[in-house]
């Protein structure tokens, strides 16, 4: 994960799917460790205290270091396991998840159980923010008035963000920049501008691209 861009929640949603009338309720939530996802996992049992199950998966951790899941009572990996395995399938860290079922009378066998433990997990996931957190550098450029359309080009180009742009005698475009464009972007900028641009480095930050705009964490 460390340089690279990865996928974690900005913000929780709940998710509800029936069943042959058992209800399944997915609450998500951002966890960073396991003491966060424990405190939430005890909120949810008590919130839905009344519930037959409250079964639970989380991860945390760079790689997944750190993963945990409960059946709470359902048949031995029906539960838990399955909704481990939409979380890591799906690639994103520090999350956790509780999915409380009331029971509706009828039986829905093994895999009847793992098919709607997964489907309900998916269905907490859409109604959730997941973003792509990456590691980048700020970047300050300055240039003149021949140079500011060839740089504005090339960042677009190269997708990266233009935080903002002032203009004096000469011209400053403030950029956040992945870590791994950042050479890339430079040798362009240089060529570009004939290696008249100056470069500024200001701080590494993570950030994302939350509905348009940029986020700095």
């Amino acid at each position: 994960m460390e340089n690279k861009p990865y996928k974690t929640l900005y913000e929780g949603g709940v998710g509800e799917i029936v069943e042959k009338k058992s209800r399944f309720i997915a609450t998500v939530e951002k966890i960073d460790t396991e003491e966060e996802a424990l405190a939430f996992i005890a909120r949810m049992k008590k919130q839905y205290w009344d519930a037959r199950h409250n079964c639970y998966a989380f991860v945390a951790g760079k790689n997944h270091e750190l993963q945990r899941c409960s059946d709470d009572g359902e048949p031995n990996g029906t539960a838990g396991r399955p909704m481990l395995e939409v979380l890591l399938r799906e690639d994103i860290h520090n999350i956790a998840v509780v999915v409380t079922r009331y029971f509706g009378g009828t039986l829905l066998g093994t895999g009847g159980l793992v098919r709607a433990y997964q489907k309900s997990v998916q269905e907490g996931l859409c109604n959730s923010i997941i973003i792509e957190r990456m590691q980048g550098q700020l970047l300050d450029i300055h240039t003149d008035y021949n140079g500011i359309g060839k740089i504005q080009y090339i960042a677009a180009q190269r997708e990266i963000s233009v935080l903002d742009t002032e203009y004096t005698d000469k011209v400053m475009v403030k950029l956040i920049v992945p870590v791994e464009k950042m050479k890339e972007l430079q040798e362009a900028v240089t060529e570009g501008t004939n290696g008249t641009a100056v470069y500024q480095l200001g701080e590494e930050v993570e950030f994302a691209l939350i509905e348009g705009k940029i986020k700095i964490f």
